[in-house]
């Protein structure tokens, strides 16, 4: 039998624009896509993988008896900032135990692009595995699917919904974020943050995405990976009230 990972799902968070859709709806999470809620499919798809062990869902509190959560082996209440529910989350597994970590709008998350992160996540020693996806590979997939995407040496990348974190890194983490999101509408602080160079690196395309992972992790002061997938689902998530649609019709050409 295959070694298994434990995963926290993060379906926490306020109202949005995307929850405004579904009256009712605590958050997105709970907005169906085809008449099943992201998060029902965001775990459906962790539990139809054999890697996957024990699922923790972070939800508020009043969303816990939510038919959504119920293939969940646990639920957790949410913070008011994502720190706050990745403490939550994590909370009571051992500092050195690699756990999954997956957004919870992710309605086409398949169970092959759960595998091929994991199994690469195992295969780098590191803190902290993020996934990512090369602009080509998604245009080849869902093109109509809108993207932010960073221009590097290598490609253009977007991130994906899944990481895989060690919850000893959190606390550095943590506080590496909270300077990012106070330094976020001041380039110089940010440039104060990354260093002049690396922003310039950046805005010429000649960062390399081996160069951000060193860099991100010098300035976490934990040891970072991106993986690459080979799976543009990993990326399809659903960020505004546009992207509901648009899962809408992905979700039913695959199950046509």
């Amino acid at each position: 039998m295959a070694v298994t990972i434990a995963a926290v799902v993060l379906a926490g968070g306020p109202p949005d624009e995307v929850s405004a859709l579904a009256p009712g709806a605590p958050n997105k999470a709970f907005v169906p896509i085809a008449g099943t809620t992201l998060v029902a499919r965001t775990i459906a798809s962790l539990r139809s993988s054999p890697l996957v062990g024990r699922i923790v869902v972070v939800a508020p509190v009043t969303a816990h008896d939510d038919p959504a959560l119920a293939g969940a082996d646990e639920r957790r209440a949410d913070g008011f900032t994502m720190t706050e529910s990745l403490r939550s989350g994590l909370a009571g597994f051992d500092g050195d135990e690699r756990v999954l970590v997956v957004a919870s709008d992710l309605p086409i998350l398949s169970r092959a692009a759960i595998a091929e992160f994991v199994k690469i996540a195992r295969g780098r020693d590191c803190d902290l595995a993020y996934a990512c996806l090369e602009k080509r590979t998604h245009v080849a997939a869902y093109p109509g699917v809108p993207h932010t995407w960073a221009r590097l040496r290598d490609g253009s990348y977007c991130g994906g919904g899944l990481v895989a974190l060690r919850p000893r890194s959190l606390e550095r983490l943590a506080t590496f974020l909270g300077r990012l999101g106070a330094a976020r509408k001041s380039p110089l602080r940010l440039a104060g943050i990354f260093g002049f160079p690396t922003l310039v690196r950046y805005a010429i395309g000649r960062l390399s995405l081996a160069d951000a992972e060193r860099r991100g992790g010098a300035l976490v002061g934990i040891s970072v990976a991106a993986i690459v997938s080979s799976h543009a689902e990993i990326a399809v998530n659903v960020d505004r009230a546009s992207d509901i649609a648009i899962a809408e019709r992905i979700v039913a050409d695959r199950e046509r």
